[in-house]
């Protein structure tokens, strides 16, 4: 039986969950794995007395880890950037693995750390094995597309949301009291946390290095339910999804709102769950769907990293060889299809002036759905679909369509999910 002694930074739901997996699997993990995991030391900022330690030491400075001649490898559970950065350089550099669920840290300071003895499962998509099948499991293939839901409260809120018909707001305010969204939501529903783990999979994927500041970045506070019945009638669902695709002038990364179609399998993974898909070469299309957050899943994800680490302890994390050949496309480079709401007064010419201006830039009508106002003038909703066509072409006549006089408000758009 190979043993490997462990310390814990960090205390909360997820520390929690990885102390009580180590303690009621023991046996399964020895049977199936060959090693035996030892928790010697928990560090936490605050002391929880009423959670059990099974026989660990505990103190309330994390860097006590570091000194402690037992301890083989930490595991970072503390969140935040600056004292987990700290923990797990100074953990790497002493010659201690390291198993983090930090996205955060990993996407945007993955290019000065050690790439050997450091694994970050839990990072992206929870219990969901992702990085070990893109890395391991998919290794001989080469990846033409990732996508999918990354972020369990925007799902959540989303599938609230076409469920019942409620809006943005009242739906937040009930994901916070599910504990589903923070009391600041900022890096969820803003898109930020999809955006970190995103980053993730394109350096893993692509080859790329941890860039961040180059992934496009949507939130949902825009998305309402006229939005969401639109979206219906026309055959789709609204998600939040991460889109990686590759093409011969580079990589497109973005994370937004999207139309997916209904007969999608991503378009019916609902609540908190989430849902990766990888297109390659010689797997084609795969799908990989599961709970993305909460504690045991996520301690799921990171007793197999110290499993992982204890079998393979010489194994790097992520590829070392970085392709600086791939360049991250601008947004307004990448082709998509358009859904857009364009709110009008009700008045005899607004529709020939829309689609004048749609023509113009060379953007064709897939569908259309024009409702009849009550009374001449009243505002009315123009809703359309439109064909593949760049960004910079729709920036441009979003521009003049929301200069025309008849256009009363700002013109709702949201992309439509590439088909792989």
């Amino acid at each position: 039986m190979k043993t490997i002694s462990i310390g814990i930074a960090g205390l909360g739901t997820v520390a929690q969950g990885v102390l009580s997996l180590l303690a009621e699997n023991r046996s399964l993990i020895e049977q199936r794995s060959g090693v035996s995991v030892h928790v010697v030391r928990v560090a936490s900022r605050s002391a929880k007395p009423g959670v059990d330690l099974h026989g660990a030491d505990f103190s309330t400075d994390v860097m006590d880890l570091l000194s402690d001649s037992r301890i083989e490898l930490i595991v970072e559970l503390i969140g935040g950037e600056g004292l987990a950065k700290e923990l797990i350089v100074g953990a790497l550099n002493s010659g201690k693995a390291v198993v983090t669920a930090n996205k955060a840290v990993i996407a945007l300071h993955g290019n000065e750390l050690p790439r050997q003895a450091l694994r970050f499962e839990a990072a992206v998509a929870g219990a969901i094995p992702i990085i070990q099948a893109l890395q391991y499991g998919l290794v001989a293939n080469q990846f033409s597309s990732i996508s999918g839901i990354i972020n369990g409260t925007c799902n959540y809120m989303l599938s609230a949301m076409e469920e019942e018909g409620v809006g943005f707001d009242e739906i937040l305010e009930r994901a916070q009291a599910l504990g589903y969204a923070e009391a600041d939501p900022t890096f969820d529903v803003d898109g930020i946390d999809a955006a970190h783990k995103l980053t993730i999979l394109m350096a893993l994927a692509f080859g790329t290095q941890f860039e961040f500041d180059k992934v496009y970045v949507e939130g949902i506070r825009a998305i309402t339910p006229t939005d969401i019945n639109y979206a219906a009638e026309l055959g789709y669902r609204i998600k939040h999804l991460g889109i990686l695709r590759g093409h011969a002038d580079g990589i497109e990364a973005r994370v937004h709102p999207t139309l997916v179609p209904h007969g999608e399998l991503v378009a019916h993974v609902s609540g908190v769950l989430n849902a990766v898909q990888v297109v390659s070469d010689a797997a084609g299309k795969t799908l990989f769907s599961g709970p993305g957050a909460g504690g045991a899943a996520t301690a799921s994800a990171v007793v197999a990293d110290i499993v992982d680490t204890a079998l393979n302890s010489q194994r790097p994390s992520v590829d070392a060889v970085v392709d600086t050949s791939k360049a991250i496309l601008p947004v307004a480079q990448i082709s998509s299809a358009y859904y857009l709401r364009i709110p009008t007064r009700d008045e005899p010419g607004v529709f020939a002036e829309v689609t004048q201006i749609l023509s113009s830039h060379n953007i064709n009508i897939e569908a259309v759905i024009q409702k009849d106002g009550h009374d001449q003038g009243e505002s009315v909703d123009i809703v359309l679909l439109t064909q593949d066509t760049q960004e910079a072409h729709m920036n441009k006549a979003l521009a003049q369509l929301e200069a025309l006089a008849s256009v009363t408000d700002t013109v709702m758009r949201i992309r439509v999910a590439p088909q792989d």
